[in-house]
């Protein structure tokens, strides 16, 4: 399958994702503008390029936190009614251009500095991912704004990395990125030598040439070669974002063995190592994948990075396979992790997204809150999701080498497709995650097939074509076959109800509880839904009397759960001195929200799983 070019879909502004993606650009965006400023990144730029007295500030890659803005505003700037953040955007790309030394070479944290050399460090340097941004975000400035400057300083930047490294056989980076980079600035400009380089670092990376390290070769990905890789471990951005790479080469040299090996990976991840809201890596310690169902709930890591390298690594797989499971990989941690990953103001962040935070918990650095932050010392997440939310139109539909047309993601937005048929157009019309009823007008000459994903969430789903009735295929797509010009109407009806999910009995930390969901979204329970006092972790809930829908006043929320619970606790006079003097249990109504909408009622205890009576 192919992508459709970048301003064929455009998400509606009033949408749950369309205002998402207003908001990114009128707060999000701005808000990691700001912070460049502050937490040095410019200042590094102006170093090198102005010779600005002062030393290097922030972490050793925080070039990307520019590189990943500016690819924001590339995606932002194709999008119907957006501002480009034209004074800035001229600021930045005139900053990196007289940045960028004479041979090519730009990473402000090694330039400028007598006592660092290029290329020695590569394990820790990040030298390689940092360039992968850089290329990442000349590629967006070309396909959204068609500003090539940018696309000047990658290509430079990329000749100088192949000259001196594309013979080296340990010349791989401690962090995968720069193998989707190069492959994405393939696609842009047909060099091929671009692709030949993705795919050596894709060859090289498990030869166990990196210096070791106490964290293990596990932990970069350094510990077999990708045809004999055979599941997913070490740190989890890393390794997806290798998986991405390896994924993106074979969509372009059809290395079979590539595809075999990311298969592997991905039945790892996803059927052992992955959270029910679509999070990864459940160890503290090398931001890492655990064990084969380790999968704690208070301690989840699940950052947010991870989460959106997951979701780029399933688009890519669907690319590459067809499969709707790689589609329903996009909307769990779409809707859950990276959306409970920013605040409803957009300018405040969770750098982890555990699926609880127990009363009282305290917080002991960035990656560990008790509450979203507006900024880190490590800055990775911000302006990553700012680029993702910002091209969110890019993941709605494909095409295929027949002319067909594929509805993946059920957002509502029009989309506007060529083909050697003609024009086709649709408007997609739905208030998911709300409410499951959704509408797909469909306009355009030609004789074409249009293939709509049918969510595996609902519960039931009838699908009518102006009026009669189609039925849902193995493949898990209702099919259209258009001929003619003639309008049609495709209504989809998506049975949305709350529904009770068991976790894999193997998982030990959640055994006797149980989360809730409801359409594509998970639910928890928080503390600012319950009296003052109330220890959260004391709350049961009796899936035996049913569950319903009601109102409630958190923000962002349209719809809450309620169910029947009770009170419980160890009855022990310890217990009872101790925590709760004087409490007896008693029956409660218990009331769960969005995982997303979490924690925008300032701090306080939360929990996805819920311990039942």
């Amino acid at each position: 399958m192919n992508p459709l070019p970048s301003t064929a879909v455009s998400l509606d502004a009033d949408s749950f994702l369309g205002e998402w993606q207003a908001r990114n650009h009128d707060a999000s965006i701005r808000h990691c503008v700001e912070n460049l400023e502050s937490s040095g990144v410019l200042h590094n730029f102006r170093r090198v390029a102005d010779g600005e007295a002062g030393n290097y500030r922030g972490m050793w890659f925080a070039d990307t936190d520019l590189y990943k803005t500016l690819e924001a505003i590339g995606w932002e700037s194709g999008r119907v009614g957006a501002v480009v953040e034209g004074e800035f955007l001229n600021t930045a790309l005139g900053l990196i251009e007289r940045a960028q030394d004479a041979d090519g070479y730009i990473n402000t944290h090694i330039q400028g500095d007598e006592t660092k050399t290029r290329w020695l460090n590569l394990v820790w340097s990040h030298e390689l991912y940092t360039a992968g941004h850089l290329f990442q975000a000349a590629v967006a400035l070309v396909r959204g704004a068609g500003e090539n400057r940018l696309l000047e300083v990658a290509r430079r930047f990329a000749t100088r990395i192949i000259e001196d490294l594309g013979e080296q056989a340990d010349g791989y980076d401690g962090h995968a990125e720069i193998e989707t980079a190069f492959v994405e600035l393939y696609r842009l400009t047909g060099e091929h030598a671009y692709l030949d380089f993705a795919c050596k670092q894709i060859e090289r990376r498990g030869q166990g040439l990196l210096p070791k390290d106490n964290l293990g070769t596990e932990y970069f990905g350094d510990h077999a070669l990708i045809r004999d890789v055979q599941d997913a471990t070490g740190h989890a951005v890393r390794q997806v974002y290798f998986a991405t790479g390896a994924t993106d080469v074979y969509l372009e040299n059809g290395e079979r063995d590539y595809l075999d090996a990311v298969t592997r990976i991905w039945e790892s991840a996803y059927s052992e190592k992955t959270y029910v809201t679509g999070g990864q890596g459940s160890r503290h310690t090398g931001e890492a994948f655990g064990d084969p169902f380790e999968l704690p709930p208070d301690r989840a890591y699940a950052e947010t990075c991870a989460g959106i390298a997951s979701f780029q690594w399933n688009w890519r797989m669907l690319l590459a396979t067809g499969d709707s499971r790689h589609a329903a990989e996009m909307e769990t941690v779409l809707y859950n992790t990276i959306a409970a990953s920013v605040s409803l103001d957009g300018c405040h962040f969770f750098y982890t997204n555990p699926l609880q935070m127990r009363t009282g918990h305290r917080g002991e650095n960035d990656g560990d809150p008790t509450e979203r932050l507006s900024w880190f010392m490590c800055a990775c997440c911000p302006p990553n999701l700012a680029r993702l939310v910002a091209s969110l139109q890019n993941y709605v539909a494909t095409t295929d080498a027949s002319g067909s047309l594929q509805i993946h993601h059920l957002f509502a937005s029009t989309i506007r497709s060529e083909s050697s048929a003609g024009i086709t157009e649709l408007a997609i019309t739905t208030n998911l995650p709300w409410d499951g009823h959704v509408e797909l007008a469909i306009t355009g000459a030609g004789v074409r097939e249009i293939a709509v994903r049918i969510p595996a969430w609902a519960h039931s789903a009838t699908a009518t074509l102006d009026g009669a009735a189609l039925l849902v295929g193995e493949d898990g797509y209702v099919h259209v076959i258009r001929i003619g010009d003639a309008a049609q109407l495709l209504v989809l009806e998506l049975r949305v109800e709350p529904s009770i999910v068991h976790a894999h009995p193997r998982i030990d930390s959640v055994r006797g509880t149980v989360a809730l969901r409801r359409g594509p979204l998970v639910y928890c329970i928080e503390s600012a839904d319950y009296e003052p006092g109330l220890i959260l972790e004391d709350v049961r809930l009796d899936v035996s009397k049913g569950l319903s829908e009601v109102g409630t006043d958190a923000p962002g929320v349209r719809v809450a759960i309620a169910g029947n619970g009770r009170i419980e606790f160890p009855d022990t006079e310890l217990y009872r001195e101790s925590t709760r003097p004087g409490t007896e249990p008693h029956d409660i109504t218990v009331t769960a929200i969005p995982y997303f909408a979490w924690g925008n009622r300032g701090a306080g205890a939360m929990r996805v799983w819920i311990p039942t009576i």
